[in-house]
């Protein structure tokens, strides 16, 4: 169920991916990943949009998750493209190992808008 009344012939996929990075991970690793993800809408068809960064909230809820990234996707089929794509697949290779508790440090959540 969605919270807004776009017409379903114009839905588009928001993915949010929020990372726990490692405090004795470089800047520049942490950078080098980033900029591979920018990257990737150079080679995904339908990625519309990256934006990505450190935690940058007074707020202090961010529970522990470091940096975070949203990529917009034209549809849900061209996030589908993405998932399996090689790219990604390097991309999610070079972040792995940066993460506390490897996969447990990441978490990602889509939604239609």
């Amino acid at each position: 169920m969605r919270y807004d009344r776009a017409p379903e012939s114009t839905l588009m996929i928001m993915h949010m991916v929020l990372l726990k990075i490692r405090k004795d991970v470089p800047a520049a690793d942490v950078r080098k990943a980033f900029d591979a993800l920018a990257a990737l809408q150079k080679v995904v068809p339908g990625l519309l949009s990256f934006h990505g960064g450190p935690y940058s909230s007074p707020e202090n809820f961010e529970k522990g998750y470091t940096h975070g990234f949203s990529m917009v996707f034209k549809d849900a089929a061209s996030r589908d493209i993405y998932l399996p794509h090689s790219e990604h697949e390097k991309c999610k290779a070079m972040i792995f190992p940066l993460l506390q508790g490897g996969l447990d440090g990441a978490v990602a959540f889509d939604y239609e808008f």
